[in-house]
């Protein structure tokens, strides 16, 4: 891998973090002598957009539609036996300051309130090449999980500060609880949409249909009401079009099968 790719792979390794390799998933013997295991991997995200960038042969998709109750229930339906392991995969909110919209981030650990776990990051940089993320920039960091959208820039400062991790979501806290349950590998691979300068209009949020599809309507009768809104709205589009790009690209994180390693799950006390 040249330097210049090189340039854009960084760590930002958060206390208590520590990647363990791991087989992903059991396998079976094929007649090659080579391990293969048919079962699908699950992956988890909260967005249609998302889903359907996922969705593929190997892959069993569920989107949360932005709601951690729904993904809950939705994955309270899942066998464990039936996957091979677990991916989360989508856009995230920025916390670090230096992540801009279509950055890319490998969890190393995820964490919500008082829990945390590991995350598998089997990827250097050869593999990140191979994968096609290495057209775009790469960072190793932890992941917060949040029960409610960060809209405002200060409150994604102060869950950086109080936290450490480079990107906020919704879902992979949840993704992380249900593989540490089951004992599964789990991933996570999220790309930045709103960096941590930039606010979340409320509308962005409000939005999102029960199916994780963008209510259009919805938006175009705000914008009628409130024309001033329309600066804003339009910056988020531009950023959320940006990481769906990038997300787009980063779909062989998914395909590389057997290649993808993955740390185990486990939970360990919040760093104080």
């Amino acid at each position: 891998m040249g330097a210049g790719a090189v340039s854009k792979f960084e760590k930002h390794q958060q206390p208590g973090g520590r990647g363990r390799n791991v087989n992903w998933g059991a396998g079976t013997v094929t007649e090659a002598g080579t391990l293969f295991d048919p079962r699908p991997v699950l992956i988890v995200t909260g967005l249609a957009q998302e889903a359907r960038i996922a969705a593929g042969p190997g892959m069993t998709v569920i989107c949360g539609s932005s709601d951690p109750a729904q993904l809950r229930a939705l994955l309270a339906t899942v066998d464990p036996a039936s996957i091979r392991g677990v991916i989360s995969f989508g856009v995230a909110g920025g916390l670090c300051p230096t992540l801009k919209s279509g950055d890319v981030v490998v969890a190393t650990e995820v964490m919500a309130g008082d829990s945390r776990w590991l995350a598998g990051f089997g990827l250097h940089e050869e593999l990140i090449a191979g994968t096609g993320l290495g057209g775009s920039r790469v960072v190793l960091g932890g992941v917060v999980g949040v029960e409610r959208v960060v809209v405002a820039q200060a409150g994604k400062a102060a869950l950086h500060l109080e936290t450490g991790a480079v990107a906020v979501d919704m879902e992979s806290h949840i993704a992380a609880a249900y593989a540490a349950e089951a004992e599964l590998p789990f991933a996570a691979l999220r790309v930045v949409s709103d960096p941590a300068g930039r606010a979340l209009p409320a509308l962005a949020v409000d939005a999102v249909k029960p199916n994780g599809d963008i209510d259009l309507r919805k938006v175009l009768r705000s914008v009628a009401r409130n024309p001033l809104s329309l600066g804003a709205l339009v910056s988020t589009g531009l950023d959320f079009n940006r990481a769906l790009k990038s997300l787009r690209g980063c779909r062989g994180f998914l395909l590389s099968g057997e290649d993808l390693a993955a740390a185990d799950v486990e939970e360990v006390p919040a760093v104080a």
